[in-house]
C-alpha cells in the first residue's frame, strides 16, 4: 500500500523558565537528555546529538513490550534562543512511518518564556496518527517543563 496522509498542530505553552534555560535544554546534549527520550519503559540504544545547522540527531529506544522507535532529525536553522527548524523521520520496529518539519519558536513572556512548536507531517502507508503525535509532543513539552523547575 501507498497512502500519504497529511497533518499539522501548533502547540504554544508559557514555562516559568527564562528564554536562555529553556534554550540550553533544546540547544545542549546536557539539557536535551534531561526531557527528550527518557520514558519509562524505554531503554535508549543509540544517541547522537550534533546541534549546529546540517547537524544530525538520533535517538533509538526498545520499550519493554520490544517496539523499536528510531527519531532522527537534521537541523535546517538555528537563530540562538529564537527559533529552531528541522525535519525528523520517524521508524517502529525498521518501518518508516513518518517525516515532519518542525518548528521551535522561543520568546520572553514575563519572566518565563512562551514556547511555539509547529509540526508538519507526513504520514506514510497506513500511519495516520497524527493525533498520538500531537499528545505524545504535548507530553514532552510537559517533560520539559518538569526538567526546568
Amino acid at each position: 500500500m501507498t497512502k500519504t496522509e497529511h497533518a499539522s498542530f501548533t502547540i504554544d505553552r508559557v514555562l516559568a523558565a527564562p528564554p536562555a534555560l529553556v534554550w540550553s535544554a533544546w540547544a545542549t546534549r546536557e539539557g536535551k537528555d534531561r526531557w527528550f527520550a527518557t520514558s519509562d519503559g524505554l531503554t535508549l540504544e543509540k544517541r547522537a546529538f550534533d546541534f549546529r545547522v546540517g547537524g544530525t540527531e538520533i535517538a533509538t529506544g526498545r520499550w519493554t513490550n520490544g517496539t523499536v522507535s528510531e527519531f532522527e532529525a537534521t537541523y535546517a536553522d538555528i537563530v540562538p534562543e529564537k527559533r529552531i527548524v528541522y525535519s525528523y523521520v520517524m521508524h517502529i520496529n525498521g518501518t518508516k512511518i513518518s517525516v515532519s518539519l518542525a518548528t521551535v519558536e522561543f520568546s520572553t513572556e514575563g519572566a518565563g518564556t512562551r514556547l511555539r512548536i509547529t509540526e508538519q507531517g507526513a504520514f506514510l502507508d497506513g500511519y495516520d496518527d497524527n493525533g498520538s503525535r500531537e499528545a505524545g509532543t504535548r507530553e514532552l513539552v510537559e517533560t520539559l517543563a518538569r526538567s526546568l523547575a
